[in-house]
């Protein structure tokens, strides 16, 4: 007996074929391709993907501003790879970190015939992987023949599961007492779609008919572990704690969206891109990403699971304000939260007021 995957299970099996530079084949009615992200790419790969037709390099118009490459399908640009391009080349394209060094990367001859939504799927996935969002393709026949062993998605099936927020549901709880907090509760969430668990910290026994004191932190290795002075970070995420001990409940959701939601390898790239001159906003966008490619919707997803529908919010930042309301959580009244300036950070919080609009 052969067993069917459901979309959300070949999505979550496609994200891994692309982390290993597996080709994934993308199809919608007659067009199809095959697409590799170029992070994972091997030369071997490469000659393979050339003999099946021309090759074209998909990346974000973030990207593209960097490049000085206009992006004629709006939010993304394809660049015709040329046939002795290797890959350093598609490399140097995807990854800014030697920009400095290698300034001139063209002349680059951009694509403009047919659709790119294809590409733009492909996109999507390898941001969601989480991988730089550069992908090589290549068309193929819809009806390519010997794609039985590669992840096959539809375009129509994929779209809107690549835009919606996982169901989560609880799977583990258990008593933590806390320096900061005293008695607490961890709860781990795990995603329907394979995605990274979310925890949610219960300090206290919260009332469930009445706001609760509420944090949406998102996972900061550097930071909360490393204890960075680059971030404020950790800062925030005990200083919260310790009002919700001292308030005696409250409840603390730790969110896997580390590097505002690019992943721990990007953010890196980011802070490589920080040392040179950029600030945390333009590091984003010569990585091919948005300012902040976090989805707070999970926030609300948490809370509505374990039973809360108000909160008085512990943030700087109204967007997380406005997507709580925007998912039916009443926010009843936002709790600044202005700790962790340091020498170190000043230019980075200084841009969080001036790009990203927060209130500190």
């Amino acid at each position: 007996m052969v067993l069917g995957l459901s979309i959300i299970e070949q999505l979550t099996r496609a994200r891994g074929d692309l982390r290993m530079g597996v080709p994934v084949f993308l199809h919608d009615g007659d067009a199809a391709l095959l697409v590799v992200a170029v992070e994972a790419l091997s030369p071997t790969r490469l000659t393979e993907l050339r003999s099946l037709g021309p090759l074209a390099l998909a990346l974000t118009a973030r990207r593209a501003e960097t490049l000085k490459t206009p992006a004629y399908d709006g939010d993304l640009v394809r660049i015709s790879v040329p046939q002795d391009a290797g890959i350093e080349w598609l490399r140097a394209l995807a990854d800014p970190a030697d920009d400095l060094r290698f300034p001139m990367k063209g002349p680059l001859r951009c694509l403009r015939e047919g659709a790119a939504d294809l590409h733009r799927a492909a996109i999507l996935l390898a941001k969601s992987a989480p991988l730089l969002p550069a992908i090589v393709a290549v068309s193929v026949p819809a009806n390519l023949p010997n794609t039985g062993a590669l992840t096959c998605l539809s375009l129509p099936a994929i779209l809107p599961e690549l835009s919606r927020t996982s169901p989560l549901h609880t799977v583990s709880a258990a008593r933590l007492p806390m320096a900061a907090a005293g008695a607490g509760r961890v709860h781990v969430l795990r995603p329907e779609d394979g995605g990274p668990e979310h925890y949610a910290i219960e300090v206290g026994r919260p009332n469930r008919a009445a706001p609760v004191l509420t944090r949406l932190h998102s996972a900061c290795f550097t930071g909360d572990v490393l204890g960075s002075l680059k971030c404020d970070c950790g800062p925030q995420l005990h200083a919260a704690l310790t009002q919700m001990g001292t308030e005696g409940a409250g409840v603390l959701l730790y969110l896997n969206q580390e590097g505002r939601g690019i992943g721990l390898a990007n953010k890196m790239r980011a802070y490589s891109l920080q040392d040179q001159g950029f600030d945390t906003v333009e590091a984003n966008h010569r990585l091919g990403f948005e300012d902040d490619e976090r989805d707070f919707r999970l926030g609300a997803t948490i809370l509505r699971e374990l039973g809360f529908s108000a909160v008085r919010l512990l943030t700087n930042n109204p967007a997380k304000i406005a997507m709580m309301e925007a998912m039916g959580i009443a926010v009843a009244e936002r709790v600044p939260l202005r700790v962790g300036q340091t020498d170190q950070n000043a230019a980075y919080l200084a841009t969080k007021i001036a790009k990203s609009g927060h209130l500190l």
